[in-house]
């Protein structure tokens, strides 16, 4: 019996070393913010009136979206699960706005958020000055 508890426990740890891996490598990849990829981003970020950095199976980036359509505000949307560099992006976002997550949300060139962020300053009508200005 105990061996077989043995067995298990060190597969549970081999699973975990694996995973804490991976996801060290998904995450802690540092980026050059001198880059010309930086520049690209900085770039689009400034391209639009509203710019909304997402994904497509994301449903806070839907939300996001809609609160745009609602107030008939046009976007550029940077869908990045179907760019080659999306995860590149993603990790220069992380570094520009402090967080990895989608969707990125830049109004005239400033972040505001998520989507439940968008959605808040929508419900409070502070959204359309934004957009305003």
């Amino acid at each position: 019996m105990s061996q077989i508890f043995q067995s298990a426990y060190w597969g549970l740890v081999d699973f975990i070393g694996f995973f804490t891996r991976k996801w060290a490598f998904f995450r802690s990849k540092a980026v050059d913010m001198s880059s010309p990829k930086v520049a690209e981003v900085k770039n689009i970020i400034g391209s639009g009136k509203v710019v909304i950095f997402s994904k497509t199976y994301c449903p806070y980036c839907k939300l996001a979206k809609e609160v745009f359509d609602k107030i008939k505000e046009k976007y550029t949307t940077v869908e990045l699960d179907l760019r080659d560099d999306g995860e590149e992006i993603q990790g220069i976002l992380g570094e520009i706005t402090g967080a990895r997550t989608v969707p990125r949300v830049f109004v005239n060139g400033k972040f505001v958020g998520g989507g439940s962020d968008v959605k808040s300053l929508y419900e409070k009508g502070e959204l359309q000055t934004l957009v305003a200005a």
